[in-house]
């Protein structure tokens, strides 16, 4: 089985979603899938242009000139696909979405109607690989994630495939922290994201006991908000220039 993980994050391997798919990216690989881990902000994804050149050529070629053929291909010949995102202004990063735009050539221009009777395009490939979700937010409410998970169920309707699981976690600025009354927290969570990735290698899905674990809020809001505006404070109070690099430090343990 391969799987390969598509993360939208700004901040690329530093990132607290880097985090959570390479945890449970290792807990596949235990159990023997083939996975790979692509950070998007590493390749060059230009935006659709939706001048659907791809739709008139019989091989679905897009006109512009960047990563994304070699993306498509790696999306089409997997098995399953982790699409892994931040949570940005109540939805996925803008790196996500225009990565998701220019999937349209993956798709034939004729409508169909899905089992539903909604119509959608046609696919070009007999099977697609199914979805997983991946994606944490810095507030501590899980109500944070509802946009997100309209927008992927949506997108799996429409690539015509199926999403086989979803990983959201809020306080997910906790993630790299390195404060030690949270270290115990992390670790736990960590292995839960093990544990996922080995159950889905295994039975082709996340068991319902794991699904509940890995709901769970890491710690208790008030303390998660106390910590985070201590650390917000802690920002606004380097004001010169050459703190800049502290700020963008600690932003990395809090909000990546």
């Amino acid at each position: 089985m391969k799987i390969t993980a598509f993360n939208g994050s700004q901040w690329g391997g530093k990132s607290n979603t880097q985090f959570m798919v390479d945890e449970f990216l290792a807990g596949a690989c235990d159990c023997g899938c083939r996975v790979e881990s692509i950070s998007l902000v590493d390749r060059i994804v230009k935006p659709c242009t939706g001048c659907f050149e791809c739709f008139g050529d019989k091989r679905g070629r897009c006109h512009i000139n960047d990563d994304m053929q070699s993306l498509i291909r790696k999306f089409v010949n997997s098995n399953i696909v982790v699409l892994a995102s931040p949570i940005y202004m109540d939805g996925v990063t803008g790196l996500m979405k225009t990565f998701i735009d220019r999937l349209l050539p993956v798709l034939d221009p004729h409508f169909e109607q899905d089992e539903a009777g909604e119509f959608r395009h046609a696919s070009r490939h007999n099977r697609m690989p199914t979805i997983i979700v991946i994606a944490n937010a810095h507030m501590p409410e899980e109500t944070h994630f509802q946009v997100v998970k309209l927008f992927m169920r949506r997108i799996a309707r429409t690539f015509h495939t199926s999403i086989t699981a979803e990983i959201y976690r809020s306080t997910g600025g906790l993630l790299r922290s390195r404060e030690e009354q949270f270290r115990p927290y992390i670790r736990a969570y960590k292995q839960l994201l093990r544990d996922a990735g080995q159950e889905l290698a295994l039975t082709g899905h996340i068991s319902f006991h794991t699904e509940q674990e890995l709901k769970k809020p890491l710690v208790p809001s008030d303390e998660y908000i106390e910590y985070a505006n201590r650390m917000w404070d802690k920002l606004i109070g380097t004001s010169e220039v050459s703190g800049f690099a502290k700020i963008h430090s600690m932003l990395t343990a809090l909000w990546a």
